[in-house]
């Protein structure tokens, strides 16, 4: 299956999957509880699910009080994260079981951490940082970004630069969170002594600087394409 654009998986959102919101590279939705029991049997319902159709198992992540499902295709070729159609249409299928289990959506609350590395060769730095953050430098970067095949840390995207003179800030946190959460989070971090370094590309990004002028990007899927 093709992967589905940014603004085709916002249509679909729009149009009758409201729980669930696009993040970097995903489908995300995060389901709250009353217990932990109908949460663990909602995760096994989907499991179940996703077994009994052929479908990889999604990423379950079970916290307290709540459940998030992460839903992707790797690419047979590329092997990059993508949205289809498919994924759509395990959304519906997720959502059910969700109403099923008396669980509630709060798609306000998704939320993906991604690692930034300004980098002038993927290819010299790729190595390292996949055999360092997921334990085997096979993971090597899939086009510009590192994934652990099981999840346990935050991709890592390589956004290329030109070689620069040190001392500058190489790293940085790109936080991607549903759009009607951006604002929020964007003012409690000013009220903590933040400071907006940048914002003409809102709402796809802003960008803050905390007091010590290290920044960090605010982004939604909002404004791509």
């Amino acid at each position: 299956m093709s992967a589905l654009g940014v603004q085709d998986v916002l249509a679909a959102i729009e149009s009758g999957l409201s729980d669930w919101r696009k993040l970097a590279q995903p489908l995300v939705a995060r389901f709250r509880s009353a217990d932990a029991v109908s949460a663990a049997e909602f995760a096994a319902a989907v499991t179940r699910e996703a077994a009994a159709f052929r479908y990889e198992i999604p990423d379950i992540r079970l916290g307290p009080g709540c459940v998030d499902v992460t839903l992707y295709t790797v690419h047979a070729e590329s092997g990059r994260r993508q949205v289809t159609d498919e994924e759509l249409d395990r959304a519906r299928a997720i959502s059910a079981l969700a109403k099923e289990y008396g669980l509630r959506a709060v798609p306000g609350e998704v939320t993906q951490i991604e690692l930034v590395l300004d980098a002038p060769s993927v290819a010299a730095s790729g190595p390292f940082w996949a055999a360092l953050l997921t334990g085997d430098p096979g993971n090597t970067p899939v086009l510009d970004t590192i994934f652990d095949p099981t999840n346990r840390v935050p991709s890592t995207w390589f956004q290329r630069t030109e070689i620069q003179p040190a001392p500058r800030q190489r790293w940085h946190v790109d936080l991607w969170l549903a759009p009607e959460a951006a604002d929020g989070r964007i003012a409690a971090a000013l009220a903590a002594g933040g400071t907006v370094f940048e914002d003409s590309h809102a709402p796809s990004y802003t960008v803050l600087a905390d007091p010590d002028g290290n920044r960090v990007c605010v982004c939604t899927a909002f404004g791509r394409t």
